[in-house]
């Protein structure tokens, strides 16, 4: 294991913010990773798991405690079973999955951060979600101060949302594991209309896995979503906010206001999302409640491409990031009585304006 004292961790994110770790322990074997979490839940260091970083927003005063660099590498192909080590380049095991012909994380191409993530906040794009494949998850389980396996069911799924996210410091993913479909060089079938129309086909076809990974990734491209360490509209955690999922009550609430606020004939996205339950765009509500493409006048802003990530153009800092996400979080409150919520995860900060101890 490689250590380091006093560690910059904005390096190792794609915002690129966040001030050091007391201590930086980089693991590349489960072996260590398992040693480094014994190491400090014994002398009862706090402790912080990075992955890709593509999913972290960390305070500017850094963080008080061990920081763990996940580098594990892993990737085992039996059939159509799929095991990555958490380390694994999310993004490079797509593009190995699709050259060996198999489908299902075809639509997740382009998608930063490590294989470990993906679980945890059930990684999803373009029509697909982790859950939809992944079989088991290894981990580590800090309370029970042993390596177990967790199946597809007991890990909880739901929309950008499991078991893991239920109790952050409980669980270290060390492995994952996937069943994929052989569909002799063709995709799952698309259930994105954006990613239909693209290629010429209609939702539920199938297309050449080279074609859709592809697609997805000029999609996202297009929308600053894939990493490109020249294009300050990739210093970003990818979408800032989940898209809300509101109660029947809720969204008549939301509907009246939408046509109070922009007109009698004016219509929200709306998406079933089970039942009694409605999902609408996060996206759609932050454009509509007047904060555009490009918002913002200092480092931080809205991405010139989508309105849906929050960008470091430069200089930014962590608290920077922040009013600029509580301005818009409560500009959408203010204008359609709806609260948006942060998907990546805050480390010594909250969206809220309390500082964590």
């Amino acid at each position: 294991m490689q250590e380091l004292h006093d560690a910059p961790l904005a390096p190792l994110t794609t915002f690129r913010l966040g001030g050091p770790a007391t201590r930086l322990v980089t693991a590349t074997t489960d072996a260590e990773v398992i040693a480094a979490v014994r190491a400090a839940d014994d002398s009862g260091t706090p402790l912080l798991v990075v992955g890709g970083g593509s999913n972290l927003v960390i305070g500017d005063k850094g963080f008080d405690g061990t920081a763990l660099r996940i580098a594990t590498t892993g990737f085992e192909l039996r059939g159509t079973t799929l095991e990555l080590a958490a380390g694994e380049v999310w993004t490079d095991a797509v593009a190995r999955t699709v050259e060996a012909g198999l489908a299902g994380v075809e639509c997740l191409a382009g998608i930063p951060g490590s294989a470990g993530a993906t679980p945890i906040q059930n990684v999803g794009a373009y029509g697909q979600e982790v859950s939809s494949t992944i079989t088991e998850v290894v981990a580590y389980d800090r309370r029970a101060g042993a390596a177990v396996t967790l199946t597809n069911e007991e890990c909880a799924f739901s929309y950008r949302h499991s078991r893991f996210k239920d109790d952050p410091s409980r669980y270290v993913v060390l492995r994952v594991r996937f069943a994929l479909e052989d569909a002799g060089g063709l995709s799952a079938p698309l259930r994105y209309a954006e990613t239909a129309r693209a290629l010429g086909v209609e939702p539920g076809d199938r297309v050449p896995l080279a074609d859709a990974r592809e697609t997805v990734l000029k999609l996202r491209a297009g929308k600053g979503m894939v990493l490109d360490p020249e294009d300050h509209d990739t210093w970003s955690a990818g979408s800032f906010f989940t898209n809300p999922i509101l109660t029947d009550a809720q969204f008549a609430d939301f509907h009246a206001r939408v046509r109070e606020r922009l007109g009698d004939g004016a219509e929200p996205p709306a998406y079933p999302a089970g039942e009694g339950h409605t999902k609408t765009s996060a996206a759609w509500l932050i454009d509509k409640a007047g904060f555009g493409k490009g918002y913002g006048d200092g480092a931080a802003r809205i991405s010139t491409k989508h309105t849906l990530a929050l960008t470091n153009r430069g200089g930014a800092t962590t608290e920077d990031l922040l009013e600029l996400a509580r301005e818009i979080v409560a500009g959408v409150r203010e204008a359609f009585g709806v609260t948006l919520v942060n998907e990546p995860v805050t480390v010594g900060v909250s969206l809220q304006g309390s500082p964590v101890q």
